[in-house]
């Protein structure tokens, strides 16, 4: 019998788009769609956008966020960096042993912001190598 899971998935709190032209996307999400740019950091190529309680980030492909995905989106490249599912509670021990008996490798962990601040989220890849972030309640 399966260990039970130790949290519950309570929303999507953030998606991550590569961009190829910001200000086209800050066109179409913010001008045609109505969302606010809730933050910006551009040395990382990176602008938050407020979307009810979730954000749409969207990082440039020239920024150090956007060239981990590879070439600039297209038929052969990617355009989701990742997307973030907030989950409560965050027991980062009982997530990774839980992780673990799934052979889910943990790639990277660590604070970050998200649709509700700061907060402790661990990145893993699902069995097609896309990067799912579980990230919990800010700190």
């Amino acid at each position: 019998m399966d260990a039970p899971r130790p949290f519950a998935i309570i929303g999507i709190d953030h998606v991550v788009l590569r961009v190829v032209d910001l200000e086209r996307a800050l066109g179409f999400y913010r001008d045609v769609l109505g969302c606010s740019i809730e933050r910006e950091q551009t040395e990382l190529g990176l602008t938050q956008l407020r979307t009810g309680a979730a954000l749409i980030d969207l990082v440039t492909i020239e920024g150090p966020l956007g060239r981990r995905g590879g070439p600039p989106p297209g038929p052969d490249a990617r355009n989701v960096d990742h997307i973030c599912l907030a989950i409560r509670p965050f027991d980062e021990e009982a997530l990774r042993a839980h992780l673990a008996r799934h052979a889910i490798a943990v790639v990277e962990s660590g604070p970050r912001y998200g649709a509700e601040g700061f907060g402790p989220s661990i990145y893993v890849r699902d069995p097609d190598g896309n990067v799912v972030e579980l990230k919990g309640p800010p700190a």
